[in-house]
């Protein structure tokens, strides 16, 4: 008691004297007296002892803001909340390490009176409605604002005839009354399309509205809602409502090849629903055969937290996996064909995806389910410990970190097998996704390690093998070209800067392919002739007259606008494990 007292006049006060009578403090002292207090505790002795424990909130604090790359000077207001916040030892430190303290609103009561703000903001669901409609009574729409800084506000009043049961007359008027009377819109004709109505707000106060429905003869009818509320002085509430995290996409990033976590633009940390986001210009990697189920595009979706982007995107929360197939497009589908991805999220957190491909002029359109519950979907699960093993077998290639990768693998086989026992139990999968993760961070500790001086290697030989075929097959215009790079990969050398590394790497493959491509593909057909019989052909009979019409079109007047279309013909014909290597369901970024 006497504690808290102190803690509490502390707050308002330099110094507070703590004072008991006898028997207040129950017990004795070592001479049979009973205790009795007269200590004069200052605030430099809160101070002393509180400061440790405000320091870690204040920690608390600077790293959230960190973490979402602002400063303190960057807060419009930084409120209090909860008693201990009256403490000026407190408010000093926040002052001296972040900024100063709003002290306009009461901590006390602050969170509480969010709580009915944000209530206010809330959407009530369709199912809710329609169970609490009474539909003997003329249903209406009322589409407003929460809040508002501005003194009118205009109203939307839409007549509902789909959810009316009773009859509705030929003219309905509607009128708008303030709860203090003192404001009226007057009688104005709604129907169902709907009428716009602007009402007159009371400054710094929640306007009640009440709704009466008339018949032309100014009968009353009876309607529902009948009340709406909009409160004046207060900005954008319905911004209160925003994302919790990042949201993106996986995709195989262009420039490295790897699997990655996308940022989609527009949906980033803290916006407010609703939301758009989009990401235009990514790839297939596969063409996609229309009423095709097995060919397909595959587009996960992810949150993840700030500084995300890049990263692993099994490091971040999977929430769907969207699939176009074959089946839902109408025509063929080239591989290499522009796909732009719009993704909308509204008030209530419902996801829908509209998939543009301009080749088509088809818009896919899909809805996340709402009832998917936020566990381990066990399908992708199985995948992502596919990819892991796939990450093992590119280390072990390296030749380095034997013994390691050897324990790392071991780690992996155990998850799979304990995957296979777990399928259908919820924490088991969760716990395997979370042992996944870590070891695929040690996976990804160990390629950093080597990452430089095999992009080095990867650098001269990629370069060494464009100047090769500059000299064989350019012009001066690729002459050109390939001594820029010269200059560029010179600074890269020097500066040892890895991402500026990979950049270039894909920028010499880009041009070494243009030089190359239609000597790729006669190497293709001439290699798959000649072992013929070691593939697994889906159809032998027509792998081989594809094989032939390549030979002859190589014999004659090989080109690349003949020859792409016969070898994508004959990957298409091969087994998914005998096809070149990668992961070609995800899109390219």
């Amino acid at each position: 008691f006497y504690a808290e007292e102190a803690k509490i006049k502390l707050s308002f006060n330099e110094t507070h004297n703590v004072l008991s009578d006898l028997g207040d403090i129950p017990g004795e002292d070592d001479n049979g007296e009973e205790f009795e207090l007269d200590i004069t505790v200052t605030q430099e002795d809160m101070r002393l002892v509180l400061s440790p424990v405000f320091q870690r909130a204040v920690d608390i604090t600077k790293k959230l803001l960190k973490r979402n790359n602002l400063k303190g000077s960057s807060l419009e207001s930084l409120i209090l909340v909860g008693g201990p916040t009256f403490s000026p030892i407190v408010r000093k430190m926040l002052e001296q390490q972040i900024t100063k303290p709003d002290t306009s609103v009461d901590p006390m009561t602050v969170v509480s009176k969010g709580a009915a703000l944000y209530a206010s903001t809330v959407e009530i669901s369709d199912k809710i409605k329609e169970q609490t409609r009474d539909k003997t009574k003329i249903q209406i729409e009322i589409g407003h604002e929460a809040s508002t800084v501005e003194l009118e506000e205009f109203v939307t009043l839409k007549l509902l005839t789909d959810k009316t049961e009773g009859a509705i007359p030929g003219k309905v008027f509607a009128e708008i009354t303030r709860n203090d009377k003192a404001w009226s819109s007057g009688k104005v004709e709604i129907n169902e399309i709907g009428e716009v109505i602007e009402t007159q707000l009371i400054e710094g106060k929640t306007n009640g509205f009440e709704v009466s429905l008339y018949d032309e003869r100014g009968n009353v009818l009876k309607s529902e809602p009948k009340e709406f509320t909009i409160i004046q002085g207060i900005a954008g509430l319905n911004s209160m409502q925003g994302l919790t995290l990042n949201w993106g996409i996986e995709i195989k990033k262009r420039e490295t090849g790897k699997i990655e976590f996308k940022q989609v633009p527009g949906l980033e940390q803290n916006k407010s629903l609703p939301v758009i986001g989009t990401v235009n210009g990514l790839k297939t990697q596969k063409q996609i055969r229309p009423g095709m189920e097995s060919d397909f595009i595959k587009i996960p979706l992810y949150q993840g937290e700030h500084g995300a982007d890049g990263t692993r995107a099994i490091y971040n929360d999977h929430v769907y996996d969207i699939v176009i197939s074959g089946a839902d497009l109408p025509a063929l589908l080239p591989e290499n064909s522009d796909v732009d991805l719009t993704i909308n999220i509204d008030k209530s957190q419902k996801v829908s995806i509209q998939a543009y491909i301009p080749y088509l002029d088809h818009t896919a359109e899909i809805e996340v389910p709402t009832d998917t519950v936020q566990s381990v979907e066990t399908n992708w699960l199985a995948n992502e410990i596919r990819k892991a093993k796939g990450s093992i077998e590119e280390l072990r290639e390296d030749g380095s970190h034997g013994e390691r990768v050897q324990k790392i693998e071991a780690e992996v086989a155990e998850l799979g097998k304990r995957f296979e026992n777990s399928k259908n139990d919820v924490d088991g999968k969760q716990e395997i996704l979370a042992n996944l993760r870590k070891t695929l961070k040690t996976i990804d500790e160990l390629s950093e390690t080597t990452e430089w001086p095999k992009l080095e290697e990867e650098l001269k030989e990629e370069f060494y093998r464009l100047e090769k075929a500059n000299k064989d097959l350019g012009n001066d215009r690729s002459s050109q070209i390939v001594s820029q790079l010269r200059n560029q990969l010179e600074e890269v050398l020097k500066s040892q800067d890895i991402k500026l590394g990979k950049a270039l790497v894909e920028e010499i493959h880009t041009v070494f392919f243009q030089l190359t491509l239609v000597y790729q593909l006669i190497g293709f057909i001439r290699q798959h002739n000649q072992y013929f019989s070691s593939y697994h052909w889906a159809d032998s009979h027509r792998a081989r007259q594809l094989l032939n019409e390549g030979l002859q079109q190589i014999g004659e007047n090989p080109n690349i606008e003949n020859l792409h279309p016969i070898v994508i013909g004959l990957i298409n014909l091969l087994p998914n494990d005998e096809r070149p290597s990668g992961d070609d369901s995800v899109l390219v970024g």
